[in-house]
């Protein structure tokens, strides 16, 4: 009887963990933009490196938190992109690839075709696509959930499309309220 209560005890848990666990439903950038064809929705890209320290506490620190990834997940098709990869991405009747990718080389690598075109500079970038695919533009640098927050929703909102100065994205940043709960 004791050992039917603990399996009953342990499946119990695992299955409420499970049910808690929310997690970033990654996709590649084609698979987004043929997603938007049949739904449209924005994409919201995390675009990183193999060796870059900030990109995995990214993923560690801030796309682990559940509210960050029910949002996405809600609001945005979202793309994990290698920006040193050797993916093949199709976008605007162009192909995107990383020729001069060399595979035995460790730590940097030759950016791919993609991130130089959407002009991306460090990693990880935070990419923001409007429901046709057209770039809204890059947000360098590591976000924590609140700090990724206001640049999630300042898009979903079409808010970025009255800020043009950054004064009015600092008014904008200083009147956002966080509702994504963040443990200490």
């Amino acid at each position: 009887m004791h050992r039917i209560l603990l399996s009953f005890l342990f499946l119990f848990i695992t299955v409420t963990a499970a049910v808690n666990a929310q997690e970033i439903k990654w996709m590649s950038m084609n698979e987004a933009l043929k997603a938007q064809k049949k739904e449209p929705k924005k994409i919201f890209m995390d675009a990183y490196t193999d060796w870059c320290g900030p990109c995995k506490l990214l993923d560690r620190n801030t796309f682990s938190n559940k509210d960050v990834a029910q949002y996405i997940n809600k609001n945005y098709y979202p793309v994990k992109f290698n920006a040193e990869g050797t993916e093949e991405i199709q976008y605007r009747d162009m192909t995107f690839g990383n020729p001069n990718h060399d595979p035995n080389r460790r730590g940097r690598n030759s950016q791919h075709q993609f991130a130089s075109a959407m002009k991306i500079k460090a990693y990880p970038s935070l990419v923001f696509f409007d429901e046709k695919g057209n770039l809204l533009g890059p947000i360098p640098g590591y976000r924590t959930p609140h700090q990724l927050e206001v640049f999630l929703k300042l898009f979903v909102g079409e808010e970025y499309k009255k800020i043009n100065t950054a004064e009015a994205f600092q008014k904008y940043s200083e009147d956002f309220e966080n509702t994504f709960e963040v443990s200490q």
